[in-house]
Parts: C-alpha cells; sequence; structure tokens
C-alpha cells in the first residue's frame, strides 16, 4: 500500500473512535453549559487542566520509549513487559498517596468540601496511566481494529453515564409522579452535581482496564533493571517536554482560577473552558493524526524516500488543518449555539485558539527529527522555551484581559516553538517541506477568514451561504494545486 494511504487508513482507523467520541463530547457541551453555571463548569475545567498534567507525569514518556526499543531491541516482549511494570507500580503509589492526603489536595486545588473529587481522579489518573501502554502496545503492533473497539466502548459508557446521570435522573428527580423515582432517589442526588461527570469518567477508565486484561495478563513478565534504565533515560526528556507541554496547552485555565478576583475566577474560566470546546475539532484531527503517525513515521524511517514522505504528509496535514479552520469559522453563527447563553462572550477566543492547534500539530510533525536522531532532549527544550513563554505572557496578561490574553498566549507559543523546530530540524534532520505551499495554504485561509468577518447582513441564513461560499473558493484553490499530486496516488 502507498505510504501516504496506509498512513490515511490507520490515521482513520485509530481516529474514529476518537473523532466520534470527541464529537459526542462535543454535543455535551450544551448539556453541561445548560445545566451548570459559569462557575460550577469552571470547577470543571479546572480539574482536567491538572489531570492533563498528572497523565503526562504518571506515563513519563513511556509510549514513545516503548516503539523506539521495539525498533531497537530484539525482545519486544521484554520492552513491553518492563514498560507495563514501571507504570504499574508509579501508578500503584500515586492512588495510594493521592487518596491519602485527598483532604489537603482538594484544599489547595480549590475543591475544599469535596476530597471524594481528587480520590475519583487519582483513579482516573492512575488507570489511564497504566493501560497507556497495552495502547501504546496495540499501536505498535497496527492492531488498530481492537484499539479502536476499546475506545470506542469506553467513551460509550462515559457519555452514556453522563446522559444518565445528567439529563435522564435529574428529570426524574423533578419530576415526582414518575415510575423510575424510587429507582433515581436510590442512585442519584442532586448534591453531587457536577461530580457526576466525574463518576462517568472513573467508570469508563475501569471498563476500559478490564477490557485490556488480555493484554495485560497473558504475557510472561519480566521486569530488565539495566534495559528499564536505557528507557528512562531516553523517556526523562520526554517527560520534561510533556509536562512544558501541558504548561502550554492546560495552565492557562489554572492560572486563570488564581489570577483573577475571587468572585470571578471560576465564571472566567468556566466561559474559556466551554469555547474552548468549540476549537476542540482542531484537536481532535491532531490528535487521531498523531496515533498513526508517530508508529508510522518511526515504521518508515529506514526507507530510501523517507524524507520526501514526511514533507508530503506536512503538507497534507496543513490542507486539512486549514479546511478545519475556514470550516468552523464560517459557521459560527450556528456552532456557537452548542454553548449556552452565558457562555458566548468567550467565542473571540475560538480562532485564535484553532490557529494555535493548527501550529501544534504542525511541530509535533516536526519532532520526528529529534525523535529518529534520538536527541529528544531538544524536544525537552523546545516545549520548555514554550512553556517560558506560556507562563510569562499569561501572568501578565491575565490580570489586564482575562481568557483573551490566554487565547493569545497559546497561539504565541505555539507559533514559536514550531519556527524554532523548523530552523533546528533542518540543521540535525533536514526534511525539505514546500514552505510556499504550506505556508499559502495557511495565509489564504486566515485572509478568507479576516475578510468573512466584514460580511453582514441582515439574514443569518445569507450570512452562513456567502461564508460556505467563500469555503467553497478555498477548497477549490486547494484542489487546483493539489490534484496533480493526488492523482498519481495509487
Amino acid at each position: 500500500m502507498n505510504p501516504l494511504k496506509k498512513l490515511a487508513s490507520q490515521t482513520a482507523i485509530y481516529g474514529l473512535p476518537t473523532i466520534v467520541g470527541r464529537l459526542l463530547n462535543y454535543l455535551l457541551t450544551p448539556l453541561y453549559t445548560y445545566n451548570y453555571a459559569p462557575g460550577e463548569f469552571g470547577v470543571n475545567t479546572t480539574a482536567y487542566a491538572y489531570v492533563s498534567f498528572l497523565l503526562v507525569f504518571l506515563t513519563y514518556g513511556m509510549e514513545t520509549t516503548l516503539f523506539r526499543f521495539s525498533q531497537t531491541e530484539t525482545d519486544k516482549a521484554k520492552v513491553y513487559t518492563t514498560s507495563l511494570l514501571s507504570l504499574f507500580f508509579t501508578s500503584a503509589l500515586f492512588i495510594i498517596s493521592a487518596s491519602f492526603f485527598s483532604t489537603n489536595i482538594a484544599d489547595a486545588v480549590k475543591f475544599t468540601g469535596h476530597p471524594e473529587y481528587v480520590v475519583w481522579f487519582a483513579i482516573i489518573i492512575g488507570t489511564d496511566a497504566f493501560t497507556a501502554i497495552p495502547f501504546a502496545k496495540l499501536r505498535e503492533q497496527g492492531k488498530a481494529k481492537r484499539f479502536a473497539t476499546i475506545k470506542a466502548i469506553s467513551i460509550g459508557v462515559n457519555i452514556g453515564l453522563n446522559l444518565f446521570f445528567i439529563l435522564f435522573c435529574k428529570h426524574v428527580y423533578d419530576s415526582p409522579n414518575s415510575i423510575f423515582k424510587p429507582f433515581v432517589d436510590y442512585v442519584y442526588s442532586p448534591k453531587i452535581g457536577i461530580g457526576y461527570i466525574f463518576i462517568s469518567n472513573l467508570m469508563a477508565s475501569l471498563i476500559t482496564l478490564v477490557l485490556l486484561t488480555p493484554e495485560i495478563v497473558r504475557v510472561r513478565y519480566v521486569f530488565d533493571s539495566k534495559l528499564w534504565k536505557f528507557m528512562m533515560r531516553y523517556s526523562l526528556p520526554l517527560l520534561v517536554a510533556g509536562l512544558a507541554g501541558m504548561v502550554n496547552e492546560t495552565l492557562d485555565r489554572i492560572l486563570l482560577s488564581h489570577l483573577l478576583p475571587k468572585e470571578t475566577a471560576m465564571i472566567q474560566t468556566g466561559i474559556y473552558g466551554a469555547c474552548y470546546k468549540i476549537s476542540i475539532i482542531m484537536t481532535i484531527f491532531v490528535q487521531t493524526f498523531r496515533f498513526a503517525a508517530e508508529p508510522f513515521f518511526f515504521n518508515h524511517s529506514k526507507e530510501k524516500d523517507s524524507k520526501k514522505t514526511y514533507a508530503e504528509v506536512m503538507n497534507y496535514f496543513v490542507i486539512v488543518c486549514t479546511l478545519i479552520f475556514l470550516g468552523t469559522m464560517m459557521n459560527i453563527d450556528w456552532i456557537q449555539y452548542f454553548v449556552g447563553a452565558k457562555f458566548r462572550e468567550g467565542l473571540a477566543v475560538v480562532p485564535i485558539l484553532l490557529l494555535a492547534n493548527m501550529f501544534l500539530g504542525i511541530f509535533f510533525n516536526q519532532s520526528i527529527w529529534y525523535k529518529l536522531t534520538g536527541q529528544t532532549h531538544y524536544g525537552a527544550l523546545l516545549t520548555i522555551f514554550g512553556a517560558i513563554i506560556t507562563v510569562v505572557l499569561n501572568i501578565y496578561w491575565i490580570p489586564r484581559i482575562g481568557y483573551m490574553g490566554s487565547a493569545w498566549a497559546t497561539l504565541i507559543c505555539y507559533a514559536s516553538m514550531m519556527v524554532a523546530s523548523y530552523f533546528l530540524g533542518n540543521k540535525h534532520y533536514n526534511v525539505n517541506y514546500d514552505l510556499k505551499r504550506v505556508l499559502g495554504y495557511i495565509a489564504l485561509s486566515v485572509f478568507l477568514y479576516f475578510i468573512s468577518t466584514f460580511i453582514h447582513t441582515n439574514s443569518s441564513v445569507i450570512n452562513l451561504v456567502l461564508n460556505n461560499f467563500i469555503l467553497i473558493g478555498f477548497c477549490l484553490v486547494v484542489w487546483k494545486f493539489e490534484s496533480k499530486k493526488l492523482m498519481p496516488i495509487k
């Protein structure tokens, strides 16, 4: 199979449950924002920001390390079990420690009165960190269908329980004559409120662990301490890069809850978090692409035309990203209704965050140069560079312009990382990217969006039609330039 077609096929298989799940979660946004106040949703936003940090910390780069050492070591089984045992012990230690100090932790992260949140999230994070290795093994072995099936079931459980608790149970609880009232009174309490989002996630994580049992128990466990030291030496820079990456991705929501006035902090965090979800379509594509691309890049590295393939991948990746950017912004007039009216004042962050996540995706494509050459410390340095920009700009801007400062800080951070990585990559592992096309598509999509902001008629329908004509025009331009490249692919 043509390598680009193979990558596209695996992206679709790996991405299908993630795309569907993220889209369904996206559709849950109205459920949350119409049922909870911005301050309550701010608690949810802040909680998952902390989760992102801790999940990176507890996986400490072992997924990428598994891919790397499975290529260099003859005994792949030993690589797998060594990494799996390492994650098991660290995850178990984390769950026990967090549960023991749950009250103190709850006070520190502003969840005072809810130590149960800390326990629930400790189990979620520990379980998800541990199961990251079986999932990585499935990707390394190319078992995309099993990977997708388990992900789909987990997502289904999470979304199903959200609908059950927040929609069904709440409705029945408020309807004293319902025949389901006795049952609902037994399983539902309005005092838990936003906590039902966390409970749903907890159940999904535990079911995922059960479904991955064959990958966990049907192996002969060997822990090679010497191999583990080499693996940790490779993975620790990735951990630093991952933590710095989480600073770039989620620290803004934590800082918003601390740097804004106490009476508005969670409200503004909730508004920003809800509008951030509108831009999630870009994140979905980048994440699903990454699932397939990372093992693809490693497996294809020995091919004679590998660098040419990487350049072509970048070109098509940017095309999809620009289509996502324009498609979202040309239809923002109706997409905005996915968040409650109290949250829509933050819509100005959406185009900024879409572009920011596009640049992050480009940076990920470029990152193959330091992973293939084993110079993962460059990844850490680049991400730390971005983290410094994130911290400085957020601390400066949040007290002055609130969440708009967070959005602009994210864009500047990822753009800076992308540019720095490009120049370093040229020096250490030069890939001849088609800059004229890549930059041209990005510039054209931003220009067309800018033009669309001047389209204002008395009819929202006419506005949407005109905006989507602009989108179609962009598609025709792309097709004109790419048709000659696409046709030879067989």
